[in-house]
């Protein structure tokens, strides 16, 4: 966790793409640490996910254009702390270990700290997805880009991300961001997070069909990347 120094030496801004989450906010929200502040990116939900974080105290802003990397680009430019996390609204991931991947900038280790994803049971991660996951993973490492995961779980500095050229405003966002960080010369860390069974179904890799078609999108965006 972070010495009281390191809180107090950067402000955190914490980006929550969000599509139809409300089932999961209220305990996202009430697990964001003392002092950060939680941006629910509102990706178009219709089951009052925008107006709940209102009121649970989160800013809220519209990414009308659907998709992960629009949600996370509209957060990030309604962002003005110094450091900023991303972290998905559906209760797979705690926000609560936040502060460990922070302390890798504050500590001069990173410039992009990863959250690398140890499920708690098999439920969690389902095998097809995980299988997907080191596929891309693999292929990055090919790359240069020194990850076993493309977790959705991250932070950085604030300007440093948007000197980053990542165009991609679909689920291909954190692979791009990977290989363009690894292109600039970031040192890229990866810290163990928890990674519980997420509240609802999920809109990329829920099923096994759903992973194969993604992992074939990303392996010929990946392929388009120079």
């Amino acid at each position: 966790m972070l010495t009281q120094s390191h809180e107090t030496a950067v402000s955190v801004d914490v980006v929550l793409p969000c599509l139809n989450e409300a089932e999961a906010l209220p305990w996202v929200l009430g697990r964001i640490p003392s002092g950060y502040r939680a941006i629910v990116a509102d990706n178009g939900s219709s089951d009052g996910s925008a107006e709940l974080a209102r009121q649970r105290g989160a800013v809220v802003v519209d990414a009308p254009r659907r998709g992960y990397g629009a949600a996370v680009q509209a957060g990030l430019l309604a962002a003005d702390a110094d450091v900023v996390c991303v972290c998905d609204a559906d209760a797979s991931l705690d926000p609560g270990q936040l502060p460990e991947l922070v302390a890798e900038l504050t500590g001069g280790r990173a410039d992009l700290a990863l959250g690398r994803r140890r499920p708690t049971s098999a439920r969690a991660w389902p095998p097809h997805a995980r299988l997907g996951n080191a596929v891309v993973a693999q292929r990055l490492r090919r790359r240069g880009v020194p990850v076993h995961d493309l977790g959705p779980m991250r932070a950085a500095r604030r300007t440093q991300l948007l000197g980053l050229p990542v165009a991609d405003r679909r689920f291909g966002y954190p692979l791009e961001l990977l290989l363009r960080a690894a292109q600039a010369g970031w040192r890229i860390t990866e810290t163990d997070v928890a990674y519980h069974p997420r509240v609802g179904r999920s809109k990329v890799t829920g099923t096994p069909l759903g992973t194969a078609r993604t992992v074939r999108d990303m392996t010929a965006a990946l392929a388009s990347l120079r």
